[in-house]
């Protein structure tokens, strides 16, 4: 979950929301705590590889299952592409950042490929690096601000216009747009339910792995905001394609933008080696149920994971970074995200009493929270993932009709 996102989702999310960037993110993060509580209630009950896949088909049946699964594998394809490029972007010459972009992709493809217990102990190695650069970011602000200076906008001045009440210059629909945005960054959560059968007693692991991680980011993701919007203010945050670097320089700390730059650059990385292992485990549970190919369910006998499904991600992501621009995927990719979790409220909505660990109108909040968000999402994005979730119906009816013959 503190990955690229927190380096990148803010710079848009202030474009659309202004002075109503906290706001945004505060609904943000309430859909996505319902989210959490639902993911983690289901995935106690539901330890199985393909979290709200495995889910929707349980619960609801079929189709639904296999609407979040395809989402979720179709959408965070798109992601992994962006996490590689934006990781050659802070490392690397443009001229160079579409072959290092390929060069990482396989690599951590490769680091997947040898099992769960070294993707564990790499993801964090980058999270506790990530989380350290992170705190430079916070203290620069901290600092400036007892010290009532700043090479940009004062702390004071940083929040101008942001009293009680204010929805900034995009009003409702800009703040929404943000939430939905900033969604993308927190979305993280759904990779710990879709690994249930490579954890020990995944009842208990699970909702805690979710519930921590959830409340870790929450309250990293508002420690950043406050101090960029102090240091640069709405405006300055949205002109800006690198928050957080600003951010130190506003704050008289030009010394650590080399830091920062290199943070951006792990947490794509950390981001880029969960999404896929997520989507490998997902496109495994699809292909045992048929809704893909049945060649991608083989396991490795000696490495317990998804050896051809993630083979086969990473020759698709490889071909993207090499051939596509995917500046606009953070919109496609935030369209799957929102109707997985929308299944996954759905899901644990008609969960019995003895099963949920959680209020049920959570689920109903969520489920609304996310609809409301993805028809606040940028038309183009609602319009491709449209194509692309009727495209997939398309492949489970031919699958569907091979079999059946």
């Amino acid at each position: 979950m503190i990955g690229a996102g927190i380096f990148s989702a803010f710079t848009p999310a202030a474009a659309a929301a202004g002075s109503g960037l906290l706001i945004g993110l505060v609904v943000a993060a309430v859909v996505a705590f319902c989210n959490a509580t639902s993911s983690a209630q289901l995935a106690a009950v539901y330890p199985s590889a393909g979290g709200t896949y495995v889910y929707g088909r349980e619960r609801l049946g079929p189709w639904w299952g296999f609407a979040a699964g395809w989402s979720f594998v179709i959408g965070k394809t798109a992601s992994c592409a962006a996490m590689a490029l934006t990781f050659a972007a802070y490392a690397v010459p443009d001229a160079w950042a579409r072959p290092v972009a390929a060069l990482a992709v396989a690599a951590l493809v490769t680091v997947n490929y040898f099992g769960v217990t070294r993707t564990a102990r790499l993801a964090r190695v980058i999270v506790v690096v990530v989380l350290a650069i992170l705190a430079v970011v916070v203290a620069s602000g901290v600092v400036a601000g007892v010290a009532g200076a700043g090479t940009g906008a004062d702390a004071a001045g940083g929040f101008a216009g942001l009293g009680a009440g204010t929805l900034g210059a995009g009003g409702l629909y800009g703040v929404l747009q943000a939430a939905g945005l900033l969604f993308f960054a927190f979305a993280g959560y759904a990779r710990i339910a879709t690994m249930g059968e490579e954890v020990r007693d995944p009842a208990r692991t699970i909702p805690r792995a979710i519930t921590i991680a959830f409340i870790v980011a929450v309250v990293v993701y508002a420690a950043i905001a406050v101090v960029t919007l102090g240091a640069l203010s709405p405006a300055g945050v949205a002109a800006t394609a690198n928050p957080l670097t600003a951010t130190v320089e506003a704050n008289g700390w030009a010394w650590a933008v080399p830091i920062v730059t290199v943070g951006a650059a792990l947490a794509s990385l950390g981001a880029l080696l969960a999404l896929i292992a997520g989507i490998g485990r997902t496109s495994l549970a699809m292909a045992r149920e048929g809704d893909l190919p049945r060649w991608l369910s083989a396991v490795h006998p000696r490495y317990s994971v998804p050896h051809r499904a993630e083979l086969v991600l990473g020759g698709i992501v490889v071909l993207l970074v090499l051939t596509v621009d995917l500046r606009g995927a953070i919109g496609f990719s935030s369209f799957g995200v929102l109707l997985y979790y929308f299944v996954a409220n759905l899901s644990a909505f008609t969960q019995p009493r003895a099963q949920r660990r959680y209020w049920r109108w959570l689920a109903v909040l969520g489920a609304v929270g996310c609809v409301v968000l993805v028809v606040t999402l940028p038309p183009l994005a609602v319009a491709v993932g449209a194509a692309v979730l009727a495209a997939g119906i398309l492949l489970r009816l031919l699958l569907r009709a091979r079999a059946a013959r």
